[in-house]
């Protein structure tokens, strides 16, 4: 069953590669092609959750060079939440793009793969070296996605995101670096043995390189103040690049969870708990940066980018508590605000289709087709992304609010992230009564007519805040059981002593 493990990377690998051979073909058939590939690594990543939920890691050894020699995927819960949560959103923002969003560029669904490919890759490696080759993929492959639609209003956003990314590259390579100098391994199992025997002159260097690579992880989760290319770069991106965009940030949190509790968790030995005194301000800092930017957003995109950013603040926070309750609540309200977020941009762009020359900006103008449906399905990803009941954001936030202890930081998030939610309701309570309501006299110019497939793929990721709710307390268990196997790190280094030759025949 070891095999399965390479699905979710061979699947877009091969439909990428057939689409680049495909590109003169006519557009149905590149389309059916890309929905059906997309469709298949949503069924291998339901069977590797199934088969990650009995709690046991499972790992596939390439060319059965045991580690820490040879490249190696691990699967656990965490991964195969990963592999869930980012295949589903895939799914939905896929189904929307043909639409028509994947016309004008002949590789869209190429490029739409392969990022697949590159996030694949980073929740199941098992190796420091491999998660940088895959932030590379899933990089090139975000740069041509970010300038598909052409246009100069995506020059300047694309020229920052692939400046401050290249830079960031960079640094993440020089930390690679830094660390296998001393420890001889980039293997994360056993780099979790060897780092708490580092001494010396080597444990100053390791130290540098691990800060190195929180900088980097944290420019991919846009923390403040690494954020500000954010908001621009998502708000002039395609609505389906943007949807899929809404996990990417979740990708270094995701490195920090794993790298930062794994490797440098409390039996670090002199280097445990490194960098969580920074990250709690400021994951605070950036929750509040991103309400501010919300409040000031002109147009919906822009504020559901800044959404982004209260997200990142929100989950990093109780992350950055380092406890099995944070980390659960923040695993749970992942969930929940990628899917929204990524279900409010595909919103956002029937709104913009149905207003005119208004588009997406928050100004009055005449009244538009398919008012009703539209401003419920805004309503419902409002509700769920400030934290309103009854939806999935308001039980995220509630058990991060119950995962701190009394005390200091107790005070702090709960006072952040409360009056957060409030000023997020007075954003979006803005945006929705002058986009939806305050209508003038006059009449549009035709709008284009709302497509059924679009229509149904932005409803279905917007429902799924309402899933969640009803499958609240089988997706809490499984958080909980993912945290506490995080935290059993003596677990994940066993995988250095499993025989895999056999299991990989």
């Amino acid at each position: 069953m070891n095999h399965w493990l390479i699905a979710p990377i061979a699947l877009p690998l091969l439909g990428g590669i057939l689409q680049t051979f495909m590109g003169y073909a006519p557009i149905s058939l590149r389309r059916t092609l890309a929905i059906a590939t997309t469709a298949l690594i949503l069924a291998s990543s339901l069977v590797l959750l199934s088969l990650a939920n009995d709690g046991s890691y499972r790992i596939y050894a390439f060319g059965n060079w045991q580690p820490p020699f040879g490249i190696v995927l691990v699967l656990d819960r965490l991964a195969a939440l990963m592999l869930v949560l980012t295949s589903t959103l895939a799914m939905f923002a896929h189904i929307f793009s043909i639409g028509g969003s994947d016309e004008g560029n002949r590789q869209f669904h190429t490029l739409f793969l392969f990022q697949l490919m590159g996030l694949n890759i980073a929740f199941l490696t098992g190796d420091l070296f491999n998660l940088f080759v895959a932030f590379e993929v899933l990089l090139i492959a975000s740069y041509g996605l970010l300038m598909h639609g052409g246009g100069t209003i995506r020059t300047v956003p694309g020229l920052h995101y692939v400046v401050l990314n290249l830079a960031g590259s960079a640094i993440f390579l020089i930390a690679v670096g830094m660390i296998y100098s001393v420890t001889g391994t980039l293997n994360m199992a056993d780099l979790a043995v060897k780092i708490p025997q580092v001494t010396g002159e080597g444990l100053d260097l390791v130290k540098a390189g691990a800060m190195m690579l929180l900088v980097v992880f944290g420019l991919k989760a846009a923390i403040l103040p690494l954020c500000f290319w954010l908001p621009q770069a998502y708000a002039k991106a395609t609505a389906p690049v943007a949807a899929l965009f809404a996990v990417m940030t979740k990708v270094g949190i995701y490195a920090i969870i794993r790298v930062y509790i794994l490797i440098f968790g409390e039996n670090a030995g002199e280097l445990a708990h490194l960098g969580m005194d920074w990250l709690f301000p400021l994951a605070l800092i950036t929750l509040a940066m991103g309400v501010i930017g919300a409040l000031g957003a002109d147009n919906l995109k822009t504020l559901i980018s800044w959404q982004v950013v209260i997200s990142v603040g929100t989950l990093l926070a109780p992350i950055a508590l380092g406890s099995e309750p944070g980390l659960s609540a923040a695993l749970f309200y992942l969930l929940s605000t990628t899917w929204t977020v990524a279900g409010l941009f595909l919103v956002a762009e029937l709104i913009a289709v149905q207003r005119g020359s208004a588009r997406d900006r928050i100004i009055t103008a005449p009244k538009m087709q398919h008012r009703t449906f539209l401003s419920v399905l805004f309503m419902l990803g409002a509700v769920a992304a400030a934290g309103l009941p009854p939806l999935s954001g308001f039980f995220g936030k509630v058990l991060i609010l119950k995962s701190v202890e009394p005390g200091p930081q107790m005070a702090w998030l709960w006072s952040v992230l409360l009056i957060g939610s409030f000023l997020s309701v007075v954003a979006y309570s803005r945006a929705g009564s002058i986009v939806f309501w305050r209508t003038v006299d006059g009449h549009l110019e035709k709008p284009e007519p709302m497509k059924g497939v679009v229509s149904v793929s932005a409803g279905a990721l917007i429902a799924l805040t309402i899933v969640i709710v009803f499958l609240a307390g089988p997706i809490n268990a499984y958080t909980e059981a993912t945290a506490a196997q995080l935290f059993d790190t003596a677990a994940y280094t066993e995988i250095l002593q499993t025989p895999m030759a056999a299991e990989n025949d």
